[in-house]
């Protein structure tokens, strides 16, 4: 199988004062196509600055990270963006939703930033009526309970159809039953699409539905 993610050797510290603090310490992951993997861990074992590294949102310290083929010690700044837009899929813990946007239009602006000519209005209805959201079409942020804001954070995630998904505690603001559904279906995109996806989570009920799960603690990632 090919590989989708691969972080080699990643190491991130900031300087504090005179202090080094080391957040991540030689870290290494493979994720591979068709396969889905969750990262539990304690509160500051790095679990956040893992995800925002294997994103391209954030440059490790030391070490490289390769998405498909390309490897992005040798991107600029513009290039990580483009990657981010097409192959990338983020599902943050607070939704981080545009206030001014509709439900509907949250997910039409990521294949407009991409460039895309291509009409996918029945995309976006496909997926928010696959998450329960069909009836809130048209409401702004404001208007939405906190589980509804982390479906359309997930139905956003999915819109350009990425090749790696990354999830920071996609069930946080769920109940346990759409909690379960909401992993269920980045399971099945997973699995039916061979795409890779990294979930942080605290959530051990749905660790049965993932392929493997590992644990981060000071920095390094050890199997469970």
């Amino acid at each position: 199988m090919t590989d989708k993610l691969v972080l080699n050797q990643i190491s991130k510290y900031y300087q504090d004062g005179l202090e080094q603090i080391e957040v991540l310490k030689n870290l290494s992951l493979t994720v591979k196509e068709g396969e889905f993997v969750a990262i539990v861990g304690p509160s500051g074992a790095g679990k956040s600055t893992f995800l925002s590294i294997a994103g391209a949102l954030l440059s490790p310290s030391e070490g490289e990270v390769r998405i498909g083929n390309v490897s992005l010690n040798s991107l600029n700044q513009k290039q990580w963006t483009n990657l981010r837009l097409n192959s990338i899929g983020f599902i943050f813990q607070g939704g981080n939703l545009i206030p001014y946007l509709t439900v509907l239009d949250q997910l039409l602006l990521l294949p407009k930033l991409s460039g895309s000519k291509d009409e996918h209005k029945q995309r976006a209805l496909d997926l928010l009526t696959d998450l329960g959201l069909k009836h809130r079409l048209n409401q702004y942020p404001d208007k939405l309970s906190g589980g509804e804001k982390q479906r359309v954070a997930i139905a956003r995630a999915l819109m350009n159809d990425p090749d790696i998904i990354l999830a920071d505690e996609p069930t946080a603001s769920l109940d346990s039953q759409r909690g379960y559904q909401v992993v269920e279906m980045i399971a099945k995109e997973v699995h039916k699409n061979n795409k890779a996806a990294v979930m942080v989570t605290h959530d051990e009920r749905v660790l049965e539905l993932v392929d493997r799960v590992l644990r981060i603690e000071d920095g390094q990632l050890y199997p469970v």
